[in-house]
């Protein structure tokens, strides 16, 4: 079955593009708004809107297959691909893929993505964005035009099996780390807070003892509500670097001798950190780091987990660090990999290693990108999932966990058909 048109339309994502470097420089909250002036090329506030491209493919029968071009939070950092802004690129949507596209037949996701990938716009590659967005559609396409599910023509494609069972979800908090724990607690999240704990001064403590205090906190929270003494969810809080900076990135005991003491305090739950140190210079320095601190770790018999995020973008990137073991768990940012046929490689090349996968992505997602995740998740079956997009903590779970469910669901009631 052909794709007959292309069609996009401007949108808004989940949450917002924030100025990473304006952030970790000292910018200051008023409201949601932050305070100061940006320092990324093309932000033209530290927060601004987030902004998406839906991607409409046409069928040759009238049936209409999509998905949503969208970039992560902190667009333009950590060696990340520009701020992306819908009007820049419709038009390059419009004219470097639409005639790459109208007339080809949507029977061969990975083919498809292959030639969509392989696109160039002036000697460089598509941005990360459209090529999320893009594989998204095509995948939809696909499974519509062959009359499979999305999560089936992974499963088919790639030689997995989908799962049977949900895939944990991960949810995150932002900066209202209390009252959006509570909200997990309730609705039972698997994996929780996240907590943006991104400054050092003002979260973490100069010595790690804001966060000891909240890891307390969180622990007394949930013994003191959970509904069932079976409910032991995982602590993994994103630190965005700042243990490193408190402790020295290279000072690996001193790091470690933080993190065995959160490790101690979080008990009875298991604790990961993600992002223990970010080195800003380069991809090799960040792997010799995030390595030697979980070697450390681990040489301790340590069972606090360490996640990698930053300078680990690409499928590339994931498996340098999967290879090195910096890190127990890898986080597959969704939108930084471009197609998600990247995600599915990545988290099928953590999981031969060894290596924990963490399907990820940002709050700065749309539904439509969070239900086709979930698809490729329920395949290729990762050690967690985000609940996306958003920081309030019940839209996104909503979203993740309902397409999930829909999934169990559906291939339950045509397995009684047979």
């Amino acid at each position: 079955m052909k794709i007959v048109d292309v069609i996009c339309s401007a949108g808004r994502t989940g949450f917002y593009f924030d100025d990473q470097r304006a952030i970790k420089g000292g910018a200051g909250h008023d409201g949601v708004f932050y305070v100061g002036q940006p320092v990324t090329e093309g932000f033209t506030a530290v927060r601004q809107a987030g902004e998406s491209i839906s991607v409409m493919l046409l069928l040759e029968d009238g049936q209409m297959a999509y998905g949503d071009c969208a970039a992560v939070q902190y667009s333009g950092a950590g060696g990340r691909d520009p701020l992306f802004l819908a009007a820049d690129f419709i038009p390059v949507i419009d004219q470097y893929i639409k005639p790459e596209l109208v007339g080809k037949e949507a029977d061969d996701f990975r083919g498809l993505c292959a030639m969509m990938e392989a696109i160039q716009v002036e000697g460089k590659r598509l941005h990360t964005a459209i090529r999320y967005g893009i594989s998204q559609a095509l995948l939809d396409a696909v499974a519509k035009a062959t009359g499979r599910m999305m999560c089936e023509v992974v499963a088919d494609e790639y030689g997995c099996t989908v799962s049977e069972t949900p895939v944990p979800i991960f949810t995150q908090s932002g900066d209202d780390r209390y009252d959006n724990a509570d909200k997990m607690i309730i609705k039972g999240a698997q994996v929780l807070p996240h907590a943006l704990i991104n400054n050092v001064e003002s979260k973490l403590g100069t010595k790690g003892e804001k966060l000891a205090d909240y890891v307390a906190w969180l622990r007394d929270r949930i013994l003191a509500n959970r509904q069932s003494e079976d409910y032991l969810p995982v602590f993994h809080i994103d630190v965005y670097g700042t243990i490193g900076a408190a402790f020295g990135n290279n000072n690996y005991k001193a790091m470690a001798d933080y993190i065995e003491e959160l490790g101690r305090i979080a008990k009875p739950f298991h604790l990961r950190i993600e992002g223990p140190m970010d080195c800003d210079c380069d991809r090799e320095t960040q792997i010799e780091a995030l390595a030697g601190l979980t070697a450390e770790l681990d040489a301790r018999g340590c069972d606090v987990e360490l996640v990698a995020d930053e300078w680990c973008n690409t499928l590339e990137d994931i498996k340098l660090f999967a290879d090195a073991k910096a890190g127990h768990m890898v986080q597959i940012k969704t939108p930084d990999l471009g197609g998600v046929n990247n995600t599915i490689e990545a988290v099928l090349y953590c999981k031969e290693k060894g290596i924990g996968a963490y399907q990820g992505g940002t709050c700065n997602e749309t539904d439509r990108s969070a239900q086709v995740c979930v698809h490729c998740a329920m395949a290729t079956q990762p050690a967690q999932i985000l609940a996306k997009p958003g920081m309030g903590v019940d839209e996104g779970f909503m979203i993740v966990y309902n397409e999930m469910n829909r999934i169990l669901a559906i291939r339950k009631a045509k397995k009684n058909l047979k």
